[in-house]
């Protein structure tokens, strides 16, 4: 019998596409809430139940069909029943949505998230802008992470005074990136001891009361989980895309599946995952040792239907060169590691050249 795996049937159910050809489809909507399968006398028997908005339960009823026929044409699938569960309320009609802050100047605007804190997201996050400054584009970095600021520190430019211009702050130049960080606003030592509110007013204020300038993309290097900092962006900002940094080990992964799962639910189109700190390289003999396990980032996104951008080493270099204030990616820019935040910029680029930007 044909081996079946919960990608084979992700990609078919990615097929289904309820709103037609150039619409999303049930995978990246997140309405796959359900998906059992178990041996049967003609192949594998797979139960799919789909949670719909509850006001288009009724018309979505045809999309039960277009998905069992998808599922069964997956090569060793015998049968196939797909349920709607329609347990989302529609919006409250009399609720206006938060109004968005305007930023005419940002063309692309991606969020760089981790669901864990310590999986590297900040590291990667400036060795990105790196490498997309590099492929000639204007690229601004906005530190979102209020309680554990660190881009300051990781682009050699702590202890800087952000310039004031006509009562808007500048942000403040490094290695070529437009930065700016409430790192620059506070004593590095000090903790920010801010209630939920006040994190969400002091992004708020990063956003709209810098004066960003002309930038082709910028990037939020986002704190960890799923809180008051994640959903202030989310609907102050017309985002691109969310790009979800992991390391390969399940506790890891478990967290990074949230985050990802709370972009969609906001609707905020997933770029891909990166699987960061994947492999070791041993700098004296070569000999590679997945410390952290490896691939579970790449199978995390084949599950859930999201590209997977890719596999970042754990290297010396990376830590030297972020202690340094001079990312790898600006300081060893022929290295191996450095190549694959190049491979990793040039991937994110293609993906959000296809789509038209949102209006800001």
């Amino acid at each position: 019998m044909t081996d079946v795996t919960r990608a084979d049937l992700l990609a078919a159910l990615a097929q289904v596409r309820p709103d037609g050809p150039s619409g999303p489809d049930v995978v990246s909507l997140g309405w796959v809430e359900g998906l059992a399968q178990r041996p049967g006398a003609h192949g594998v028997e797979v139960s799919v139940a789909l949670a719909v908005p509850a006001e288009r339960a009724r018309a979505l009823e045809p999309v039960c069909a277009t998905a069992e026929a998808a599922l069964r044409a997956v090569p060793g699938v015998g049968r196939a029943s797909v349920v709607l569960t329609a347990e989302r309320p529609a919006p409250a009609p009399t609720r206006a949505a938060p109004a968005r802050l305007s930023l005419p100047g940002l063309k692309r605007v991606i969020a760089v998230a981790s669901g864990k804190g310590g999986v590297g997201k900040s590291t990667t996050t400036v060795n990105l802008a790196i490498a997309l400054a590099r492929r000639g584009l204007r690229v601004a970095v906005l530190d979102a992470d209020v309680y554990g600021p660190s881009l300051p520190r990781l682009l050699g430019v702590a202890g800087t005074r952000p310039a004031n211009a006509g009562g808007r702050l500048l942000p403040v130049p490094a290695h070529g990136l437009s930065v700016m960080s409430i790192g620059f606003l506070v004593p590095e030592e000090d903790p920010v001891i801010w209630r939920g509110p006040m994190v969400a007013g002091a992004l708020e204020q990063l956003l709209r009361d810098v004066d960003w300038g002309e930038q082709d993309v910028m990037l939020l290097d986002m704190p960890p989980g799923t809180g008051d900092a994640q959903l202030t962006v989310c609907q102050k900002v017309a985002l691109d895309g969310a790009i979800i940094v992991s390391t390969p080990q399940d506790i890891a992964l478990l967290d990074a599946r949230k985050g990802l799962a709370m972009f969609r639910k906001v609707d905020v189109p997933i770029l891909g995952i990166v699987e960061n700190m994947s492999y070791f390289l041993c700098p004296h003999c070569g000999e590679r040792t997945d410390i952290f396990s490896h691939g579970g980032a790449r199978r995390t996104a084949e599950e859930l239907g999201a590209p997977f951008l890719g596999a970042l080493p754990l290297d010396v270099q990376v830590r030297e060169a972020a202690d340094a204030g001079q990312p790898l990616a600006l300081a060893h820019p022929d290295s191996p590691q450095a190549q694959a935040y190049d491979s990793l910029a040039a991937q994110v680029w293609t993906l959000l050249e296809k789509n038209p930007a949102p209006e800001r």
